[in-house]
């Protein structure tokens, strides 16, 4: 379960629920963030979790449920939540005929930022997200990476205690985004509140204290990444196999041994002796005479929990809001 103080959670989720027409996006979900903490919310496109950030962030009215930011109901108190909120969505939402500079200034006029205080923040956030450089440049000419960065430094233009990313690193090649999760602990660090939406498992594992799972608009597991791992067991085979009836035998010799599960041509076990599975497992093969392409043996991961929890792979091509495809196959004893 999320850990839990003393103190007020900085946001609290009760029984939402958002409809859009006959589509239920969000069925009841619940979870709270500390003040300070920072809750990964995990799921693939589809999920729910954009409508969530969206009721969180005023921008949609929830049907059932309440939702609150620092004591304050969405529904009620809007302005007050919006007065104490930063918001970064997916596509950057920049104008690219600004300047990093006026972006910013404009940010701060919004929200009524004294012009002598803006101008000091405005040279702050450039020189933090490495864009002091690029601060009269129009923002069209930016690269991918330098507008993600200059749009979560408009979210901070205020300095929100709360902050919402909704999959912040989307279309980030690896080196930004791994800048990107640099900014975001020193945020952290710094005692702001993050919820994170994301696909990408790694994020999660690497950002958030504790993770909400969340597929076809309903939780479906919370906890750290740790406790979800455990789970599964200690260990995960991981088989690889060149033909579908090869590796449909596979997993019925596997079954006995532990919680078996298959994506494409893969085949993972999930075992709490990995060693001695392992070996037994080779056996099995062996006197089948079924042979591997593949074959480790490792550390579950979040990619294997949400896998096991959902059935299908955490990155759907799909847009959020419409039901993710894609199928597991599932045999044996859990573990």
């Amino acid at each position: 379960m999320l850990q839990t103080t003393d103190r007020a959670p900085a946001i609290e989720v009760d029984g939402l629920v958002k409809r859009f027409g006959d589509f239920e996006a969000l069925k009841g979900v619940s979870f709270r963030v500390p003040v300070g903490g920072v809750l990964g919310l995990l799921g693939p496109n589809g999920a729910g979790k954009t409508t969530a950030v969206r009721v969180l962030t005023t921008l949609l009215p929830p049907d059932e449920g309440s939702a609150r930011v620092l004591g304050c109901d969405v529904t009620e108190h809007p302005m007050r939540v919006r007065a104490s909120i930063g918001l970064a969505g997916q596509y950057a939402a920049v104008d690219e005929n600004l300047t990093a500079t006026e972006n910013l200034r404009l940010v701060g006029r919004l929200t009524h930022i004294p012009d002598d205080d803006l101008k000091l923040r405005t040279d702050a956030l450039l020189e933090r997200f490495d864009l002091l450089h690029a601060g009269d440049r129009l923002v069209r000419n930016y690269s991918g990476g330098m507008r993600r960065r200059l749009d979560l430094a408009a979210a901070l233009v205020h300095e929100p205690p709360v902050l919402f990313l909704d999959e912040p690193t989307t279309g980030l090649d690896p080196q930004g985004r791994t800048g990107l999760w640099e900014v975001i602990e020193d945020l952290v660090g710094g005692g702001t509140t993050v919820l994170l939406t994301t696909q990408y498992l790694e994020e999660a594992d690497r950002l958030a204290d504790n993770i909400v799972v969340i597929d076809h608009g309903s939780v479906i597991a919370e906890g750290t990444a740790g406790q979800l791992k455990s789970r599964l067991g200690q260990t995960v085979i991981e088989m690889g196999f060149d033909d579908h009836a090869t590796l449909q035998k596979a997993e019925e010799l596997a079954a006995p041994i532990g919680s078996v599960s298959g994506e494409g041509s893969v085949v993972r076990v999930s075992v709490t002796d990995g060693p001695t599975a392992m070996l037994e497992l080779v056996r099995r093969l062996d006197a089948a005479h079924l042979a591997p392409t593949t074959m480790a043996l490792r550390e579950p991961t979040l990619d294997d929990v949400f896998l096991e929890l959902t059935g299908h792979a955490a990155e759907e091509p799909a847009s959020d809001g419409d039901a993710p495809e894609g199928k597991k196959r599932r045999r044996g004893r859990d573990t």
